[in-house]
């Protein structure tokens, strides 16, 4: 299995861009054929080759097709099929991002969908050659990177922000590291406005975002840590559950693991779309 994870090199990108990032399951290589991917607040465009299968288990019903296609913001763990060898060049947009961008501004934001890239409006304006891109991305990451630049930059030069999206950037630096309830007087702001604001630019409400963050959060911690220096009451501690209990329903919940099963199945359920990768290696 071939990782890489990149940031833009343009700061006109990195606005609205998390990441770049690659992945490539080649005929020999060994690994999962249907991982979990974990709730993600973030949009992402992926880039295929047009005839490449692709399929997700979206809990419930399936979605599938081929070539390039974007992977909205999801609440609930998906499944993949990466029963065959894929390549994938992924663009992971920052959350709420999509709100700002030429052809999503005028729409409600999809959640929880994955929807063909192909033939549409956005993606001839792009002119994504998907061949040259991949092979870039397979033999020269940074010439992968400069590339994406270039084709995105004058799409996101079109980029309109608002109160919304521009209260919903100070959300997001604060998000992870205060309470939900102490933000707005932070921020100078009503409770209120910040929830209207932040669900109408990302779809969701601020515990879902927060739930997410904390859930990755988790998991790269976990992948850091064999079975035997895992305390899972001081786990629980640190990640804002009260009680382990409370940590054992929630992992339930949202990967369909207890702590015990996860502890031997942790490779089943993985963020490989620009965020946790550990069990890539």
């Amino acid at each position: 299995m071939i990782h890489w994870l990149q940031l833009p090199n343009l700061s006109s990108v990195a606005q609205y861009v998390e990441c770049y990032w690659l992945i490539e399951k080649r005929p020999d290589s060994e690994s999962y054929q249907f991982p979990k991917l974990n709730p993600d607040p973030s949009a992402h465009l992926i880039i295929s080759p047009q005839s490449q299968v692709y399929a997700y288990n979206l809990n419930p019903g399936m979605v599938n097709g081929k070539g390039s296609h974007w992977l909205y913001p999801h609440r609930q763990t998906f499944e993949l099929d990466h029963s065959k060898p894929f390549v994938h060049l992924g663009i992971k947009f920052h959350v709420g991002a999509l709100y700002c961008l030429p052809d999503f501004s005028d729409n409600p934001l999809a959640l929880d969908e994955v929807e063909s890239a192909k033939g549409s409006k956005l993606f001839k304006q792009l002119s994504i050659d998907e061949s040259r891109l991949i092979e870039a991305a397979r033999n020269n990451p940074k010439l992968c990177v400069e590339q994406l630049d270039t084709m995105l930059s004058p799409w996101l030069e079109q980029c309109t922000e608002d109160q919304h999206s521009n209260t919903t950037r100070s959300v997001i630096k604060y998000l992870d590291k205060s309470a939900i309830s102490e933000l707005g007087e932070k921020l100078y702001c009503s409770q209120r406005t910040l929830e209207r604001s932040f669900q109408r630019t990302t779809g969701l409400t601020l515990k879902q975002c927060q739930s997410m963050n904390r859930l990755e959060a988790m998991l790269e911690y976990l992948y850091q840590r064999g079975s035997n220096e895992l305390d899972w009451v001081e786990v629980a501690f640190q990640f804002g559950f009260s009680d382990q209990p409370h940590l054992i329903r929630y992992l339930k919940k949202q990967l369909g693991f207890t702590p015990k099963a996860y502890e031997k199945e942790r490779e089943l359920t993985i963020d490989i779309y620009g965020g946790v990768s550990s069990n890539l290696e």
